[in-house]
């Protein structure tokens, strides 16, 4: 399932173009919530970007690529070609580290305006299918590897404010029920994406 390269609108682009349809939870601007998709894109944009339909964008870019099929889409202000692809007992992720010029901190107070920001995005692969509700908790775990590998790696927050996430199942089989950093699956997946994490801050 390995992504190719590709040249995109503003920038670099990875394009997963999946085997078959898989259960995918994401929180991007383009495929975002749960359901079947058949590809996934992670484009380069400007840290200047300023579009106000990034969805719009990113269909515009599956379109070039000839992408047909429902689909998630990620931006990022990092160049994906500097992607850290890690694997742990099945689980596969690929993470582009951006954290800008300002990471930000969960909790921080509210700021008069937002800090330009590299985002980053992390694409998973699961070898088993999760129920919906393991899904979201492997998100949740997807967020606490990335802080633990940020503030590892001594950066001032826990992300930015634009870091998005796309996890990948297979849509059959019996379901695990779980997916914390405990769990069968959430625990190779919340070391994947530390390592992914913490390789791309180098």
């Amino acid at each position: 399932m390995a992504p190719g390269f590709h040249a995109g609108l503003d920038g670099p682009v990875l394009a997963w173009r999946l085997p078959r349809p898989l259960l995918a939870i994401s929180s991007g601007p383009l495929g975002g919530g749960i359901g079947l998709r058949h590809w996934v894109l992670n484009a380069t944009v400007p840290l200047s970007y300023d579009r106000d339909d990034p969805e719009a964008h990113l269909r515009e870019i599956a379109d070039r690529l000839g992408l047909t099929g429902p689909g998630c889409g990620l931006l990022t202000g990092v160049d994906v070609r500097l992607v850290a692809h890690r694997a742990d007992s099945g689980v596969e992720v690929w993470a582009t580290t951006g954290i800008g010029s300002a990471p930000t901190w969960a909790a921080a107070p509210a700021a008069a305006a937002a800090p330009r920001v590299g985002t980053i995005n992390a694409v998973c692969a699961l070898p088993v299918r999760l129920a919906d509700a393991a899904l979201v908790n492997a998100v949740a775990t997807v967020a606490e590897a990335k802080a633990q590998a940020l503030l590892e790696g001594g950066v001032p927050g826990t992300g930015t404010c634009t870091d998005a996430t796309v996890l990948l199942c297979p849509p059959d089989g019996p379901a695990e029920s779980y997916g914390g950093p405990r769990s069968a699956v959430g625990a190779p997946l919340a070391r994947a994406v530390h390592a992914a994490v913490t390789a791309g801050l180098r």
